[in-house]
């Protein structure tokens, strides 16, 4: 069962439409430092599908046009340094949700990215 499944794909994966889809990518390589995998372009301007890797995950993306309207997801992610990175994404033109702050599962912050999406970065707790 499944055997056919791309090597860099899992069996679920987020597909976002966005607006402006080259600043999300670009957005995912400085803050997660996410790896582009694919890029189909619709046209010189848009993105027809996209696919990055952050870590063994892989999320998609695509432009908006008039057929398909902005799609876009809450992600949770887990980090190395929850500050450095909420800082990074709020000087990368996100707006904070959360601030970072001990929680009962790690050190956790929330953004909502330039782009609609909301983005809840997590430091597992330390052993």
């Amino acid at each position: 069962m499944l055997q056919a499944i791309p090597q860099t794909h899992q069996v679920i994966m987020p597909y976002l439409i966005v607006e402006n889809a080259a600043g999300f990518i670009e957005f995912m390589k400085q803050v997660f430092n996410a790896k582009e995998t694919h890029r189909h372009m619709r046209d010189e301007n848009a993105v027809m599908h996209a696919e990055l890797m952050i870590y063994n995950c892989t999320i998609m993306c695509a432009d908006s046009t008039e057929q398909y309207a902005p799609r876009t997801a809450g992600m949770f992610i887990y980090v190395d340094d929850v500050d450095a990175t909420y800082n990074l994404a709020l000087e990368k033109g996100s707006k904070s949700v959360m601030a970072p702050a001990e929680q009962s599962y790690g050190r956790s912050c929330g953004v909502t990215d330039a782009f609609g999406n909301t983005w809840w970065i997590t430091s597992p707790p330390k052993l």
